[in-house]
């Protein structure tokens, strides 16, 4: 099995020492008190939001339940930064497909050249993580901000081209992507505001702290979290979509016009999970350990106002009907030299009225009822360098043109499209293509890139590590993965072919205890029949991507 981090972060055991804290916070005195849209209604996919609860200024999802609000003298102020640099040189991307049908290209072209084969790209973000516990412990305050999230470098020059000489602030500069607060009593832990989401995987819930994560879901929310034989279970309500408001008197606040416009969600979780310091301690008393959870989130809109989100539609109110549930399981076994993990979810949902104009209804629902997986294997010990391991996944799809990882706002997709929309109103009323997270990156170039995430597919990823050194607080490793990857629907693909391609990623990396990485990326994508262009007769050819990334983290 792999090392543990250079630099491991030493949590609680959740289900042992959290109700201690507890017991300890019931006896003291009680604080005196101080002062102090949904876009396309017809993706009902999209629509699911998935339980986890933030409990620390780091990490995301309720497994970190309580791990910085035990007692301590004089309060705890925690901070933690990650700048993170990005370079990329991205060739042959649009795989010389030629335009679609719809007359778009598979990936973005040059504007000058659109014959040319090489594009370049650079940016930057510096996440900050703060955390704010009371003297005491007990009560916290966490909030999450990004500085230039994503910001290509040189975007925003200070004068024209010929006379720029510094750079200017963007007008979105910063960015706050959590803030909520949580309190232990003696029953369990409340947390409200927005808070962030994950769970298992990450492949339907993800919270965005990986390295290479772009996006990051968060949820104004309110939870209740509680151990109970030696399980978290939890349960949140979720504030969605709160649909068109009004000033009130005072100019500041407003009301919302029509509570049943609202989008709301209800999730309720059960969890039982070893923090990796358990783990390791486990693994190295030569035990075997089994995790798991399961959750249900059941998310509702009885009406709906489109005019209100897309512009050039009458005013109107349109009996939506809308309802969504999720049913995600996860499961991890970890022995002294591997580890094993696996998440699948069911997603089914109706739309009874998917109309945007509420002069015209539509007689037939929309509905989805689909499924994936994700597996994840890695098998090694410490003592010997090298370790690899077996991923697989299925993303359950749909017979329509496209494949409908993000298929806009109104696009019928034609055979031989790329994306599109997943349903042909009357004639196909179903939208099935079960969607990962994009953040759940299997590879470098084609689910990443090119169709953005792992939908209406199945790929097999066998993948190989080598610690190459460790110098003192340094470690140098090279991995290699290799991604086949096949359609579910050959109607899917713009070949109207299955399969989809290989891809080889390799990767160099240089790690220090102090936080300093660097990153040295490759990947080729060699296409296979289902990415070429039928209806011109051309052969779709490989596509390569070179990337470097820098993080300076404390």
């Amino acid at each position: 099995m792999a090392k543990a981090p250079l630099t491991p972060r030493q949590p609680l055991d959740l289900a042992s020492e959290l109700p201690t804290v507890i017991l300890h916070l019931s006896s003291r005195p009680l604080p005196r008190p101080t002062r102090a849209p949904q876009r396309a209604v017809w993706l009902v996919a999209t629509f699911i939001t998935c339980l986890g609860v933030a409990f620390s200024a780091h990490a995301t999802g309720f497994k970190d339940l309580g791990d910085d609000l035990a007692p301590s003298e004089g309060g705890l102020f925690d901070i933690k930064l990650d700048l993170r640099l990005r370079g990329e040189l991205l060739h042959n991307l649009d795989l010389d497909h030629g335009y679609t049908p719809s007359g778009e290209p598979l990936f973005a072209v040059p504007a000058a050249d659109p014959s040319s084969q090489n594009l370049t790209h650079a940016d930057m973000r510096l996440r900050t993580d703060l955390a704010f516990v009371a003297p005491g412990g007990g009560i916290g305050v966490k909030m999450r901000l990004h500085f230039l999230d994503n910001l290509a470098l040189g975007s925003t020059p200070d004068g024209p081209p010929l006379a720029t000489k510094s750079q200017r602030s963007p007008d979105n500069a910063v960015t706050i992507k959590r803030a909520y607060g949580e309190a232990l009593t003696p029953i369990g832990l409340i947390s409200a505001g927005r808070i962030g989401a994950d769970w298992g995987l990450g492949m339907l819930a993800n919270g965005g702290d990986c390295d290479e994560c772009d996006t990051a879901d968060a949820a104004d929310r309110i939870a209740f979290v509680t151990p109970l034989f030696g399980h978290i279970f939890a349960a949140s309500y979720d504030f969605n979509h709160i649909g068109p408001r009004v000033q009130r008197k005072d100019q500041v606040r407003t009301i919302d016009l029509d509570p049943s416009d609202d989008v709301r969600t209800v999730n309720v979780a059960v969890l039982h999970y070893t923090d990796p310091i358990g783990l390791e301690r486990r693994a190295n008393a030569g035990k075997a350990t089994f995790d798991y959870g399961a959750y249900i989130s059941h998310q509702w809109q009885e009406n709906d106002i489109p005019s209100t989100y897309l512009s050039g539609l009458p005013p109107g109110v349109v009996a939506r009907g809308y309802t969504a549930t999720a049913f995600d399981a996860w499961l991890r076994l970890t022995l002294p030299w591997g580890r094993v993990e696996v998440e699948a979810a069911y997603l089914t949902g109706n739309i009874e009225q998917a109309t945007l104009d509420s002069g015209m209804l539509l007689h037939r629902p929309i509905t989805t009822n689909t499924f994936g997986v994700a597996f994840e294997s890695e098998f090694g010990v410490d003592t010997f360098p090298l370790s690899g391991g077996l991923n697989f996944g299925f993303a359950g799809g749909d017979k329509s043109p496209g494949f409908g990882a993000f298929p806009g706002l109104s696009r019928t997709a034609q055979p031989g499209d790329l994306d599109g929309l997943q349903f042909d109103y009357p004639r196909d009323t179903t939208v099935d293509n079960f969607t990962f997270h994009p953040n759940y990156h299997i590879d470098r170039i084609l689910f990443r890139e090119i169709i953005g995430a792992v939908t209406d597919a199945v790929y097999l990823r066998p993948h190989l590590q080598w610690r190459v050194f460790d110098l003192g607080p340094s470690r140098l490793t090279a991995s290699l993965a290799a991604v086949f990857s096949m359609a579910v629907y050959p109607e899917s693909t713009p070949g109207g072919e299955r399969p989809l391609g290989l891809e080889l990623d390799p990767t160099l990396t240089y790690e220090a205890t102090d936080g300093f990485k660097v990153a040295a990326e490759y990947a080729v994508l060699f296409p296979f029949s289902g990415l070429d262009n039928v209806l011109m007769g051309m052969k779709a050819k490989p596509a390569q991507l070179l990337r470097f990334r820098l993080h300076f983290a404390f």
